[in-house]
């Protein structure tokens, strides 16, 4: 059934008018960040099938142009709007963590790093750099390795740390075929990392593991 033959306020559009955006179901924001279906579906009916194929929004925001446009109805301007939409929450997560006290809102950080390394292919090692006030200075990507492993080295750490004059950091990486689980190796190169930037009395304030299932917190868990 095409959409225009809905009732108007069941529309995802003019629902989102309506109601807020917080209202509509993840099929229907993709209906809305694509318009239109293709000859056999409307754009709710692609969103759905989508969602089921992916089994996540943020599976399929994150996914490959290849993989999304072998759904019928898609292409690359679609998929344009798609990863657009992705990017604009990315960034806006990134605006809040930058703008705010790390400390006091450790939710936006984890919230940031979620969407930035939960559904990356490889291992990623990320440094959040933090000044006096634990106001965040920059996020940066520091290593990239493989699906199960990457190598990391504390002097890179503290050489970027001092580059960004930081008085903290929080350090995150991902799983990306696991729990966000700390293995043993973490748990050792958090320690390492930990006493080398102490020589330059730069602090840890937490390291982040992120997976399939969220994210871990080592000061959470009571780890650093």
């Amino acid at each position: 059934m095409n959409l225009r033959a809905w009732p108007l306020p069941d529309r995802p559009r003019e629902k989102l008018l309506r109601l807020g955006p917080e209202a509509l179901t993840d099929a229907e924001l993709v209906a809305v960040l694509l318009r239109t279906g293709d000859v056999r579906r409307n754009a709710l009916e692609l969103g759905h099938a989508l969602i089921a194929r992916f089994r996540s929004l943020s599976a399929l925001l994150s996914a490959p142009m290849q993989d999304v446009c072998r759904e019928s109805g898609l292409g690359p301007a679609r998929y344009a709007s798609l990863r657009a939409g992705y990017e604009l929450a990315r960034r806006s997560l990134r605006e809040q963590a930058e703008q705010r006290d790390a400390l006091r809102s450790p939710q936006a950080v984890r919230d940031y790093l979620r969407l930035s390394l939960q559904q990356r292919p490889v291992e990623v090692f990320m440094g959040v750099f933090l000044d006096a006030q634990n106001r965040v200075i920059c996020a940066e990507e520091l290593f990239r390795g493989t699906l199960t492993q990457t190598s990391v080295y504390p002097r890179e750490v503290v050489k970027r740390a001092l580059h960004h004059n930081c008085a903290a950091v929080i350090l995150a990486h991902n799983h990306p075929s696991g729990l966000p689980e700390p293995s043993e190796a973490d748990r050792v190169l958090t320690s390492a990392l930990r006493e080398s930037l102490a020589l330059v009395d730069i602090r840890v304030l937490d390291h982040f593991v992120v997976g399939q299932g969220g994210a871990t917190s080592f000061a959470e868990r009571g780890l650093l």
